[in-house]
């Protein structure tokens, strides 16, 4: 019988689907295992070959756990909400819903090519009203918050209002803005509704407010770090600047503490936790003043962890978008400034942080350093961050060194304070060991002395204070799109104000335009009559919010909903959380390790304190995958360009003629502008006739690079399980790792080599039929040891993911049979259930073959038997001082006393060992290895 994939894998997707196998219930006497995949966006371009990497490592461990016993939860849905969708809605007038329909339909059906054993009753979509209505009760729940520091958790604003109302705001402990001023009972109490509803933002854990954003014009939208690149939009290549918008923020920064500190308990990898931190970027130290000289009573405040260092600073840097650069530049720097401004706008805070090169300008403006009265120039950079800390930092070109390079760049002095390398190098090691040699009030102090006197003096001046600052800021919470998650809210009077909760899910309404109105608005502005009418009295209605909520919304609490995904009244039911408590097993790239990891790890702790879910933990063990990646061809220019060049219009892949070449030209509008002749090198072969060379390089697969491999064609050619398998064996899962289709017939090769363990394959030459080889002859002792060294390899390696050194061993074992002709069923059919988490296609077919019912996955797997690997003998190297000279077979549970006699007695021993004087002087056994004489 010949192995034909297709066939198979057709007859299998169908009766896993009319038979519900994948399906499981939230009530089980078996133990649970939930296993998750990150969120897929539904691109129009479909899967490449890189994405389902993950897909197949969880399919495989969830069909590992099935087979052990256990009720496993392995969900999909689809994080549908997004800009592409919104951008070709804008360039073709298709709404994005139908956008997204087809997408997802595609993606679809490439995931049930590939066998995955999801369980589709549970899919969720966050663009579903009946999904995002309790994304937009979260969002409610937030917003009726705040954070008490007292209970270390969020209370009800209501409670808080009642304190205000009995004691007004002095004695209370809560993370707030920190321009919130005190007010009394009395004051709270005289307050209009208005002035109360604005005062209580500043509590609020979500809330408006003005901050620095990254917005494209084009986009007509604020984009996150992570979608701008260079200055320019990612999608596109915009032009992005950074504008003070007033956005909604959700107070990230109340949870900070017990996001860094629970980071030990998390199963996640060490460099993932490390960007955590870094991000988040905890640092004790002092607020410091430094008076302007053109008005005392306004002042420069910068946060420093070495204060210790003040009677060094010789120039301040503000960033370019401080509050104070319009009124602190001289007339003679102010055009300098501007265009500075305008440069430093267009890059995002990831540019600005990672950039290495030096620029700035300056002010023309002087600040004063309260300890010294010295004066110190003021100048704007791009690696300050206004966003970060006050914006401002003190410049002490020593230790530090960006200050150091700038004051080289820029021609300041360096450090007043420190007169030689010895004692530079020993401040720059934040040593506290010895003495400094700083001047002032502080000399001769060590490190800590010196810190606490210079606190306790700029607090008794009232020059500054004492603090503990964090490098994450309130996370931005609204888009100016439309295809997004409306927010929940109202405004009226010029205050915000939630929707009633009965009114969820407020539905995005129908737009002729998917652009922002001509006034600026975001394009829900254009919905017509789309207004809140809270109560009949409210005739006209009120404005609803305009902006949408950003992509990362509905990712940060979707592993919930699958627990639950069709509950109507609750966001996930008492009985279903308890019961899956939290994802045992969590799969995702380390792209979102300052992302959706950290603000999905915000929103459960939140959802804990309230107590919608039990665990402040949602994901044990996270494994990151690492990528497949693709084969592109690069075209140098002559101005330095390198520009991505389609594959499959070269000649033999690695040469571009001249006449492809300008078909190329005018076929892509990345090519726009370039002189054929002038900018590119040509060459000539022996013929004279003209030719590009191009540069190959591996690297992360994209559709605009021109590298994509797509699944559904391997899956044709070779069959899913082929697919499946040769993914894992390109090598271990963390690891990033090149496509090269050259090596799957391998792969290929031994799924036949499986399938001959129980049908002959046809050939009209010889006469081979195809029949049923299996017999039911015991095992022998030899095929029993084959398999069960599978057994232990096998599942030794899947619990440590080790799933390309499975397959070796599927290759081994499977080999070593066929050599001794085993088609044993006893064999077989352990064979076939160890196989089935990698080809579940093949393995349900051989399963029926060897007259299993129902499906494989209903099996036990394989129970290693250890005494099948025990010898009954070794085979002994014989050394003689040292050398090799013989080998001798002994029973395995033979004596080292009996050893020894008989190897005595060999010839070839005493050939080596006697004459000329020679004589055995000692006999070392080492039981099971080795036997060594000296003679």
């Amino acid at each position: 019988m010949e192995y034909n994939p297709s066939k198979i894998e057709e007859k299998w997707k169908k009766y896993w689907a009319d038979n519900n196998t994948y399906t499981v219930s939230n009530k089980s006497v078996k133990p649970k295992f939930y296993i998750l995949n990150m969120f897929p966006y539904p691109s129009g371009a479909g899967l490449h070959v890189g994405h389902p990497l993950g897909y197949i490592a969880t399919d495989i461990y969830a069909r590992y756990k099935r087979l052990k016993g256990f009720n496993v939860l392995n969900p999909m849905g689809y994080d549908s909400f997004g800009l592409p969708a919104e951008q070709y809605a804008i360039q073709t007038g298709t709404h994005p819903a139908i956008t997204t329909e087809k997408n997802i339909a595609t993606f679809r059906k490439q995931l049930d090519n590939m066998g995955f054993s999801f369980d589709w009753s549970r899919e969720v979509r966050t663009s579903d009203p009946q999904y995002y209505k309790w994304t937009q009760w979260i969002f409610m729940q937030l917003f009726n918050h705040y954070y008490d520091k007292e209970a270390d958790k969020a209370l009800k604003i209501n409670d808080l209002v009642e304190r205000f109302k009995m004691e007004g705001n002095s004695k209370v402990k809560a993370v707030c803005d920190d321009s919130t001023p005190s007010v009394s009972a009395k004051q709270w109490n005289k307050m209009s509704e208005k002035e109360q509803q604005i005062f209580l933002l500043q509590y609020r854990l979500t809330f408006p407010e003005e901050s620095f954003v990254n917005w494209c014009p084009q986009l007509g939208t604020v984009l996150s770090n992570d979608e701008v690149k260079d200055g320019v939009s990612e999608r596109g290549g915009y032009p992005v600047e950074r504008r003070l918008m007033k956005q909604w923020s959700m107070r990230i920064t109340a949870y900070v503490d017990r996001l860094l500190n629970i980071l030990d308990q998390l199963d996640w990898s060490d460099s993932l936790k490390e960007q955590q931190r870094n991000w988040m970027g905890r640092s004790q130290g002092a607020s410091v003043k430094f008076p302007l000289e053109i008005d005392p009573e306004i002042a420069v405040e910068v946060f420093t962890t070495r204060v210790d260092t003040i009677y060094g600073v010789t120039f301040m840097v503000i960033a370019p978008e401080h509050e104070l650069v319009s009124f602190l530049t001289t007339k003679a720097q102010k055009e300098d400034v501007e265009n500075y401004q305008k440069w430093a706008a267009s890059r995002s805070d990831v540019d600005r942080m990672e950039s290495k090169k030096v620029t700035g300008a300056f002010t023309g403006a002087y600040c004063v350093n309260p300890f010294n009265n010295q004066k110190v120039p003021i100048y704007i950079a791009d690696y300050v961050l206004a966003g970060y800390g006050t914006g401002a930092v003190m410049a002490v070109p020593s230790g530090d060194q960006r200050d150091w390079n700038f004051a080289q760049n820029f021609n300041l002095p360096v450090t007043q304070i420190l007169d030689n390398q010895q004692d530079i190098d020993k401040q720059a090691d934040n040593t506290k060991e010895g003495q400094y040699v700083n001047s002032g009030i502080i000399n001769g102090l060590e490190y800590k002395e010196a810190t606490e006197k210079l606190i306790q003096i700029l607090e008794e001046k009232g020059w500054g204070k004492g603090k503990i600052q964090y490098r994450l800021r309130n996370a931005i919470f609204s888009r100016q799109r439309y295809w997004g998650e409306p927010v929940p809210a109202y405004w009226k009077d010029g205050v915000p104000y939630l929707i009633d909760e009965k009114d969820l899910p407020l539905v995005l309404p129908e737009i002729d335009e998917y652009l922002p109105t001509e006034t600026g608005e975001p394009p829900l502005g254009r919905a017509k009559g789309w207004k809140y009418h809270q109560n009949s009295d409210n005739t006209e209605g009120y404005d609803y919010e305009l902006s949408t909520m950003p992509g990362w919304a509905g990712s940060s609490w979707y592993f919930y909903r699958y627990m639950d995904p069709n509950n109507e009244n609750e966001l996930v039911s008492k009985e279903a959380v308890d019961y899956w408590r939290q994802v045992d097993l969590y799969v995702g790239g380390t792209e979102h390790a300052v992302g959706h990891l950290l603000y999905s790890r915000f929103w459960n702790h939140f959802l804990f304190d309230i107590g919608a879910v039990p665990e402040k933990i949602y994901a044990k063990k996270l494994l990151n995958q690492g990528m497949i990646q693709g084969r592109s061809l690069f075209l140098n220019l002559k101005s330095g360009r390198r520009l991505h060049v389609n594959i499959s219009r070269a000649d033999d892949k690695d040469r571009l003629f001249k006449s492809q070449y300008e078909l190329m030209i005018l076929d892509d509008n990345r090519f726009e502008g370039i002189d054929v002749q002038a900018d590119i090198y040509w060459k000539k072969d022996d013929s004279g006739k003209e030719f590009v060379v191009l540069t190959p390089e591996v690297e992360k697969m994209s559709k605009s690079k021109y590298n994509v491999v797509n699944p559904d064609d391997v899956v044709a050619e070779y069959g899913a399980d082929c697919f499946r398998m040769y993914e894992m064996f390109l090598g271990p899962i963390e690891q990033s790792k090149p496509w090269n289709t050259q090596g799957i017939s391998g792969t290929y090769n031994f799924l036949r080599k499986l399938w001959t363990l129980v049908y002959e394959l046809p050939n009209v030459q010889t006469g081979n039929s195809g029949k049923f080889l299996v017999t039911d002859d015991a095992p022998t002792k030899d095929e029993l040891k084959i398999l069960h060294t599978c057994i232990k390899k096998v599942n030794e390696d899947i619990q440590n993911f080790g799933f390309n050194t499975c397959v070796s061993a599927f290759m081994v074992c499977v080999n070593n049979l066929r050599e001794i002709k085993c088609h044993k069923r006893l064999i077989v059919n352990e064979l076939v259930i160890l196989v089935a988490p990698f080809a579940p296609f093949i393995a349900e077919e051989l399963w029926a073959a060897l007259g299993n019912t129902p499906s494989v996955f209903d099996a036990n797997f394989p129970i290693f038997n250890e005494e099948y690997l025990k010898e009954s003998a070794f085979v002994y190297p014989i050394s003689i001082n040292g050398k090799k000279r013989a080998e001798a077979t002994f029973a395995a549970d033979a004596l080292p006393t009996d050893i020894e006699a008989e190897v005595r007695n060999m010839e070839v021993v005493q050939k080596w060992t006697t004459g000329e004087g020679k004589d055995i002087k000692k006999v070392i056994i080492v039981p099971g290895r080795m036997v060594n004489i000296v003679a």
